[in-house]
Parts: C-alpha cells; structure tokens; sequence
C-alpha cells in the first residue's frame, strides 16, 4: 500500500501531541491551528496539486481548505481523525474547484487574426454616419459658447484647466458650461429623433 504526504506526516506528529493541538484549536486557541495549519500545509498543497494541476490555484485552495477546517473544527469529534478529516476536505475543495473552472480550449493562432480583422458591417457603418451628421446638425443649431465649449472638451481633448485658460473663466463655470451645454445639444437632437 502507498503511502501519501499525510500519512508520512501523521506518523511524524505523535498521536498525544495532535490530540492536544486539536482540542486546543477546537477550544478556540489560534496558534494551536496555526501550528497544524503549518504541520499540514505542504501534504494538504501536494494533494490540491495532483488534482488541479496549476500551483497558483492550489496554493489558493490550500488556503481556502485551512479556513474550511478552521471554521468547521468544533465538528470533529475524534481529535486523532484530524489528518484523514482535512484530507477529505482537501480532496473534496479541489475536486469542486476542478468542475466549476471553465474548459480550456486550444485555437490555432490564425482564428485570432480573423477576430481582429473582421468586416465592418455596412449597417453599423450607415448608423455611426447617420449619428455623427445629427451630433453635427445639433451642434450647428447651438449658440456659439455651448458649441466651442463641448467641441473643445470632446472634439479637441482639453481638460478643464486648458478650456479655463483658453475661456478666461474658473473651472467651475467651465463645468456648468459643460453641462448646460450638453442639455442643449441634448433637447437639440430630440428634434432628429423618430416620434
């Protein structure tokens, strides 16, 4: 018969001494699990290791396996079951995180270049234009002051501190500029939409 990490690990922690680790832990003494928790680690990490294959995952579900047992500890009625109790929970925890992972799938390299490099659809393109010609016939209909404002904040690019300087106004009438104007452009447009 096979020997796993636990059962090497086991026969290493002497019997009395495990029994009084976990009752201890059990009463709610921190660093006695603290110290199972580093007795065990590497054998509870190999098992989440051979099940999921990817270190960083099982060094996160080794985690995940210690906070289980902690939580769940006051459940364990024989203390010397401990070993065998957090390996059911290892085994258990991987193979539910194994399930619930998505598939990998392989793709050849050249499926992303058709991703990349597909067609525009004629009729997105016939929309965006449509669009752009009523934002433009919108902001002809603005006065002149809500028209440079947004067309210097969302055409140009400038912050607020550059249409303050260029309009000799504060900030913050720079930002109600912004949103008087934007309600203009707004109820402008309304009048180019279906009723």
């Amino acid at each position: 018969m096979t020997r796993t990490p636990f059962d090497q690990m086991s026969e290493a922690m002497e019997e009395a001494q495990l029994i009084s680790l976990v009752r201890s832990a059990q009463q709610g003494d921190r660093s006695a699990f603290g110290e199972l928790a580093d007795f065990y680690e590497s054998a509870v990490f190999a098992i989440v290791l051979r099940r999921l294959r990817n270190r960083a995952e099982a060094a996160e579900v080794t985690q995940e396996v210690f906070m289980r047992a902690l939580r769940k500890l006051g459940q364990l009625r024989e203390p010397e079951r401990f070993a065998g109790w957090l390996k059911r929970i290892a085994v258990r925890m991987s193979i539910n995180r194994a399930v619930r992972r998505p598939r990998e799938t392989m793709y050849a390299p050249e499926s992303f270049d058709a991703v990349r490099t597909s067609a525009e659809v004629p009729l997105e393109r016939i929309v965006r234009n449509e669009r752009a010609g009523q934002v433009r016939d919108g902001l002809s209909q603005l006065r002149p002051m809500d028209r440079d404002t947004l067309l210097a904040f969302y055409f140009e690019g400038q912050s607020l501190k550059e249409m303050s300087d260029r309009f000799s106004s504060p900030v913050g009438t720079i930002k109600r500029r912004l949103h008087t104007a934007r309600n203009r452009l707004k109820a402008a447009m309304s009048d180019f939409q279906p009723a």
